[in-house]
């Protein structure tokens, strides 16, 4: 099986016609989990899935939107990492996964995100989510309201910890939706994730990570495990390689092995099968001219870079289509968009990037007008 397996991924390699969301049908992956989804963390393409939007328990994973609820608080200025919290008796009394935290005892943000991170504390999730929210239910609704933000329509969270409560379920789709949202737009978290061992109470208390792909798998940039009698072994791996970085959600895999078996095959197959190409336009962008304006023309600039997903073997097929204004009549803004800069592959678009003008232009006066007409007239004698 193994050998027809490979067989199958050289075929793909080597044709390049299909998209990817029919190679990740056709993907040889043979999972232990009965439910997985790979993404592409800059294009929120899907790689490869197997049942992704079907409900599950996700466990400790839930911890994914805790943490980005309070990336978002950070990020923000809401918070701070410096901010010391004082814990509750309902936080302390958390069972599972622990640091022990005792009612009363003070314990910075960052320590506590630490501690959520790294071992998956219950009692330091809870703290967080009653000094962000008031109460842990109150949490709980920004959790599901920033769920449903995000897209996703198959979750519902009944606490911020993942400790098993009825209705409390997700799909491995919905946890690669969070997931990009955190690791894309909150690129810090990587401060905390890829700690492999570490303490709090200066020194006295040691932690290690509950994710050993940390240590164990080149590029490993995060995420979340979790596991219960109920929901069994669960996580979103994350990793980089190349620029390019992937999230691989693995749900309900039999033993603790075995998800981090099906989480490697499925980075592996992502790092092995695709490619983020950087994509130019094919001639440099030329000057616009610009009409009754203080200047005689404005240098267009793409308003960002461009890259492109693309299965390896495929990067001869990246073609651009490029549309500039042909003048513009002052004023213009910088940033003003005058033209786009379309990517294909295999001739579909596959991206849109808008070309923009690099500077402001000033419109003459009726003053400014006359004097390049007289100017012209006095170069003509």
């Amino acid at each position: 099986m193994k050998r027809i397996g490979s067989l199958v991924l050289a075929v793909l390699l080597l044709t390049g016609t299909a998209s990817a969301q029919e190679a990740a049908a056709q993907s040889p992956l043979e999972l232990s989990a009965p439910s997985a989804v790979l993404m592409e963390k800059e294009t929120g393409t899907i790689l490869y899935e197997k049942e992704a939007k079907r409900q599950m328990e996700p466990a400790s994973v839930t911890k994914v939107m805790t943490l980005l609820l309070i990336m978002e608080a950070l990020d923000s200025g809401r918070i701070s990492r410096e901010d010391v919290v004082t814990v509750s008796a309902r936080a302390s009394g958390m069972g599972g996964s622990q640091v022990y935290l005792k009612e009363g005892e003070q314990m910075t943000v960052g320590e506590l995100i630490k501690c959520i991170t790294v071992v998956s504390g219950n009692d330091a999730t809870v703290a967080m989510a009653e000094y962000l929210a008031g109460s842990e239910s109150a949490f709980v609704q920004q959790m599901n309201q920033r769920a449903q933000e995000l897209g996703m329509e198959d979750t519902n969270f009944v606490n911020c910890t993942g400790l098993p409560a009825p209705g409390h379920m997700t799909t491995a789709y919905d946890i690669a939706l969070m997931s990009r949202e955190l690791i894309l737009n909150h690129p810090g978290i990587r401060e905390y994730t890829t700690i492999w061992m570490d303490s709090i109470r200066d020194g006295a208390f040691g932690l290690t990570n509950t994710n050993r792909l940390v240590r164990f798998y080149e590029g490993t940039t995060g995420l979340k495990t979790g596991s219960t009698d109920s929901a069994l072994y669960c996580m979103s791996a994350t990793a980089e390689r190349d620029g390019m970085e992937l999230i691989a959600v693995v749900m309900a895999a039999p033993t603790a092995a075995d998800r981090f078996e099906d989480a490697k095959a499925t980075l592996d197959y992502g790092f092995g099968a695709y490619t983020l190409m950087q994509v130019y336009p094919e001639s440099p962008l030329a000057p616009i001219p610009v009409l009754l304006g203080t200047v005689g023309q404005i240098q267009p600039e793409l308003e960002r870079e461009c890259r492109v997903l693309v299965r390896k073997g495929e990067e001869g097929s990246v073609t651009t289509q490029l549309t500039l204004a042909q003048d513009l009549e002052a004023p213009v803004e910088a940033g003003q968009k005058v033209g786009q800069l379309e990517i294909l592959v295999n001739g579909e678009i596959r991206d849109t990037v808008p070309i923009i003008s690099s500077q402001q232009v000033q419109r003459l006066t009726t003053g400014g007008i006359l004097q390049r007409m007289l100017r012209g007239l006095l170069m003509a004698a």
